[in-house]
């Protein structure tokens, strides 16, 4: 009787330093999947305010009228104008572009996406009209 009270003592023991491990491990790893979360919130946050501030500073600097930016008929699509820009408005441009590129990355859904592109495209719509018609045109598409 005393062995078998021994082994009972022994497998409680072992099945409470089971039970223990098995929840520290679930309540680490509820940690770790909040903690992570959280830092993916950071990224997108600022992948977001990143985007916004250069999208702001683009089309600032598309109706600017002391700005230079001319514009070509796409080769691909009729009716549409690529706008180009010289040296003073390439980092604004670059700049968009890299935004844009990295909160598309770090987006969870595909609205955000859809809504990133649309964004970069009518910004990059105001610069073409700027650069095809004047600053007028563009002064009026902002509005």
């Amino acid at each position: 009787m005393d062995l078998a009270g021994n082994l009972a003592t022994a497998a409680l023991a072992l099945l409470g330093v089971l039970l223990g491990g098995w929840l520290s491990i679930r309540n680490q790893d509820r940690l770790w999947r909040r903690d992570h979360a959280r830092q993916w919130r950071d990224i997108r946050l600022n992948a977001y305010k990143e985007f916004l501030a250069a999208y702001r500073q683009y089309i600032a600097f598309a109706v600017e009228p002391t700005a230079k930016i001319s514009a070509v008929p796409h080769p691909r699509s009729p009716g549409v104008f690529m706008p180009f820009f010289d040296e003073v408005g390439r980092p604004y441009k670059e700049r968009i572009d890299l935004a844009s590129i990295a909160a598309r990355l770090v987006s969870e859904s595909p609205e955000t996406t859809n809504a990133i592109v649309r964004l970069s495209r009518c910004a990059r719509d105001v610069a073409a009209s700027r650069g095809a018609s004047g600053s007028e045109v563009a002064s009026a598409l902002v509005v």
